[in-house]
């Protein structure tokens, strides 16, 4: 008993002073606090969905299915070869052309009217705050911070560790000009150094004009945030982008509700919608969009064309890496066809080029 209470001292004393580290952030505290408590989406210490989300959906008991995920096997949860890519010098795109550069899982480059957007960027190959613990695919880390330009807005949809990556936002800070994200967020960016006259932090259904007569849209996302022990302490949510020729809807995490078909209704469609198609699991589908509900959230989004994006880098769900992939496109081509579009990492999409065409890379893999 001796033994085992000291090793249990040990792990706590180990985990306190580890959960410390810069790379867990910082929770909002002062000011910054103050201002979310007086969100609407914010109460009892926390930020809230729109409607209610239970952590699971499935009528097993938590510990059983934690062990079914811990000592389980499943098959082809990581591809066997490498992930096809494409290196695109991004730096010496020319300025007049409006493309977007996926980087696998929810990481990619647009650039309209020549402003420069870097969505949340994951480059330091681990989708986990444990070095090892959730590395990359291989051939999915062909990008590095050093190959971003200059970029003028950083958008960060919420701050798990696969979207909001400590390594790489430090490694980014003197490329960026102004950083976008929700309400808290801003807490970690200042306690890695940026300067808190760069950072806006904003609520759903927030709008914000920004340079090139762009304007950015806030709306809800069905989710939840945190970064240590503590949920909820800060917002997610998903960006709309509209120039005076397009929209974007940038997704973000978020599983099936109504406000999708809210927001088609409110903003009459868009040109591309971005949605997450990857890292899902039955169990917990109320925060993660099956590939039957990407569709459908896109048919209600009123988008022209569809990129499914949280594939195909990181294994943080049980299903074979290239399902999410097969399914959508699979579903897809039984139902009201939307045109997918499916590049390879790194390939460029030309966001005025309707009739692009892509390649079913991942039949090809392994």
């Amino acid at each position: 008993m001796t033994i085992f209470l000291s090793v249990v001292l040990l792990l706590g004393i180990t985990t306190f002073f580890y959960m410390r580290l810069p790379k867990f952030g910082k929770a909002p505290s002062g000011e910054r606090l103050e201002q979310l408590r007086q969100s609407p989406n914010y109460k009892d210490g926390q930020f809230h969905n729109v409607h209610p989300t239970p952590d699971l959906t499935t009528s097993g008991f938590p510990v059983k299915i934690f062990f079914t995920i811990l000592f389980k096997k499943f098959p082809r949860t990581r591809p066997v070869d490498e992930i096809p890519s494409v290196k695109t010098d991004l730096k010496n795109l020319p300025s007049d052309k409006n493309v977007l550069v996926w980087f696998g899982h929810s990481s990619y480059f647009m650039q309209m009217d020549g402003i420069r957007f870097l969505v949340d960027p994951v480059f330091s190959g681990n989708a986990s705050p444990l070095p090892g613990t959730n590395r990359s695919f291989k051939g999915t880390d062909i990008y590095s911070a050093d190959d971003m330009p200059q970029i003028d807005y950083l958008l960060i949809t919420h701050d798990h560790y696969d979207h909001l990556d400590y390594p790489t936002i430090k490694r980014l800070r003197s490329k960026i000009g102004h950083v976008i994200c929700g309400l808290g967020v801003g807490a970690h960016l200042e306690h890695w150094k940026y300067d808190p006259a760069i950072i806006t932090e904003m609520d759903w259904n927030e709008s914000m004009p920004l340079s090139g007569n762009i304007t950015l849209y806030t709306a809800p996302a069905r989710h939840f945030s945190g970064r240590n022990f503590k949920r909820n302490n800060t917002l997610w949510l998903a960006f709309i982008l509209q120039t005076e020729n397009q929209q974007f809807y940038l997704g973000g995490d978020g599983g099936y509700d109504t406000h999708f078909a809210e927001i088609g209704k409110k903003f009459g469609g868009f040109d591309l919608a971005i949605l997450e198609n990857g890292q899902y699991n039955e169990a917990w589908h109320v925060i993660h969009l099956l590939p039957g509900e990407s569709l459908q959230a896109a048919k209600e989004l009123k988008a022209k064309r569809l990129l499914p994006v949280h594939s195909s880098k990181f294994k943080l769900a049980q299903h074979p890496w290239d399902e999410p992939l097969r399914s959508i496109t699979k579903l897809n081509e039984e139902e009201d066809q939307i045109p997918l579009v499916t590049p390879r990492i790194g390939e460029v999409v030309y966001l005025s080029d309707t009739t692009q065409v892509f390649s079913k890379w991942w039949e090809e893999i392994n």
